[in-house]
């Protein structure tokens, strides 16, 4: 399928775009002490679940050594905290404690809230309105 001028160009400024906004909503995380590649162990314990540090490493696509620093701090800090592994005494299981939850929800929320907060500063209502609408355009483009 050939793709016209037009829309790639559009193409080119949505990714642009998508991404400065995704920025603009991590800073409320990075002020908050977390890094964003400890924000992503975070993230991918949360949404997987227990992992090692080799798992970790493996899907964060990262080397061990830097997933067991990053997963020091984070255990320091009372994010995350290491379990017996199930059926393997020797490895450890890398679990998100309810502290870490909470550090994720409220993240989020502030994201969110970021993002309310500019909408809100620098579109009109209209505008607003119109940004609603392409949302369920955007969300088509994304669903696989």
């Amino acid at each position: 399928m050939s793709v016209d001028r037009e829309v790639r160009e559009t193409a080119e400024e949505l990714q642009l775009t998508v991404s400065l906004l995704v920025r603009q909503m991590r800073t409320v995380s990075v002020s908050a002490g977390v890094t964003l590649s400890q924000t992503s162990v975070l993230k991918r314990l949360d949404r997987e679940g227990p992992m090692t540090a080799a798992d970790l490493a493996r899907v964060e696509k990262i080397r061990a050594q830097s997933v067991i620093a990053t997963v020091n701090v984070l255990q320091a800090d009372g994010y995350v905290e290491r379990t017996a592994h199930p059926t393997d005494r020797r490895r450890r299981l890398i679990t998100l404690t309810n502290q870490g939850r909470e550090f994720l929800r409220g993240r989020k929320v502030a994201g969110h809230d970021r993002l309310a907060e500019l909408m809100a500063e620098r579109l009109t209502e209209t505008e607003r309105r119109t940004v609603s609408e392409a949302v369920i355009l955007l969300r088509r483009l994304a669903e696989d």
